[in-house]
């Protein structure tokens, strides 16, 4: 069965794991994938991720984040998704928004990668806003 959403998807397994006071959490391999897992990591809302064979086809893979906790409460409070596939959202780069004054961050998806709302405005890029992290 495709999936018309997969990084939502993504979000929700994270958000899921999170609630179950899980340690790690499985997620479908893909690039866009990869990369905000790096962006999680480089903020501190993750542990880490490593890639891991599939559990029922050897030739896929798969991706495990490491989930953080601190004095057992999750570090991720919520996690959303803004840009959908039925609607889009774009931002210039001085029209990114500040997720709780600034406390959290928006992972933006812009032409030098995809990158936390701070990294695109000391690059002065702006794209796709794919998700609030706080």
């Amino acid at each position: 069965m495709s999936m018309s959403d997969p990084l939502g998807d993504m979000l929700t397994r994270i958000r899921n794991g999170q609630l179950r006071k899980n340690e790690r959490v499985r997620l479908p391999a893909s690039k866009l994938h990869r990369n905000v897992l790096d962006v999680l990591k480089r903020e501190g809302y993750i542990k880490g991720w490593q890639v891991v064979p599939h559990r029922k086809f050897s030739r896929l893979e798969e991706l495990e984040a490491e989930l953080k906790y601190h004095e057992g409460a999750p570090v991720i409070r919520s996690i959303s998704r803004v840009s959908r596939p039925g609607r889009r959202v774009y931002a210039r780069v001085s029209e990114l928004p500040r997720v709780a004054g600034g406390l959290g961050i928006s992972i933006v998806s812009t032409p030098q990668g995809v990158l936390a709302d701070h990294e695109a405005r000391a690059k002065r890029v702006g794209g796709e806003i794919l998700c609030n992290v706080f």
